[in-house]
């Protein structure tokens, strides 16, 4: 029982974390590559107007948002998992899949960035959080072991 409360609340804690993540990169995003003139990015129906204006630059950082919010969402999950951390991961990528799934029908983008977006922004990521993970909860070899990247 300890265990599923223990992977439920990491679940829970990833996707939190992960949407924060996301959240402040889609924030700080126009701060730093400013939007056209006259483009409102947190109206759908200015966006949608004036979505010709846009350059790939200013998709770079809602693409970041998706990939780093999943990156991140899906270690935190990883690493406070009791078991089955892998999937737990892989959980948190789907999950971020179905929001990116939504956002892409609802928010007006480019078919080359919602294809971008929906392939390397949500699942790769999270077998990377899966990768990374795994090297950093991987108990460290004990001294002498013969490990050439010792010597």
């Amino acid at each position: 029982m300890k265990s599923i409360l223990r992977n439920v609340l990491a679940v829970i804690i990833g996707l939190f974390t992960g949407g924060i993540v996301n959240m402040t990169l889609v924030v700080i995003g126009p701060h730093v590559i400013p939007p056209p003139p006259g483009v409102d990015l947190t109206n759908a129906q200015s966006l949608a107007a004036s979505i010709h204006l846009l350059q790939p630059r200013h998709f770079l950082f809602p693409f970041l948002a998706h990939a780093l919010g999943t990156l991140v969402g899906a270690l935190v999950a990883y690493l406070i998992a009791a078991n089955g951390r892998r999937w737990l991961a892989y959980g948190i990528g789907i999950l971020s899949l179905a929001g990116g799934i939504a956002a892409a029908r609802m928010i007006p983008a480019p078919a080359w960035f919602v294809t971008l977006d929906l392939v390397a922004a949500y699942l790769p990521m999270a077998a990377l959080a899966a990768c990374l993970g795994r090297h950093l909860t991987a108990p460290s070899a004990p001294a002498g072991s013969g490990d050439a990247a010792a010597i």
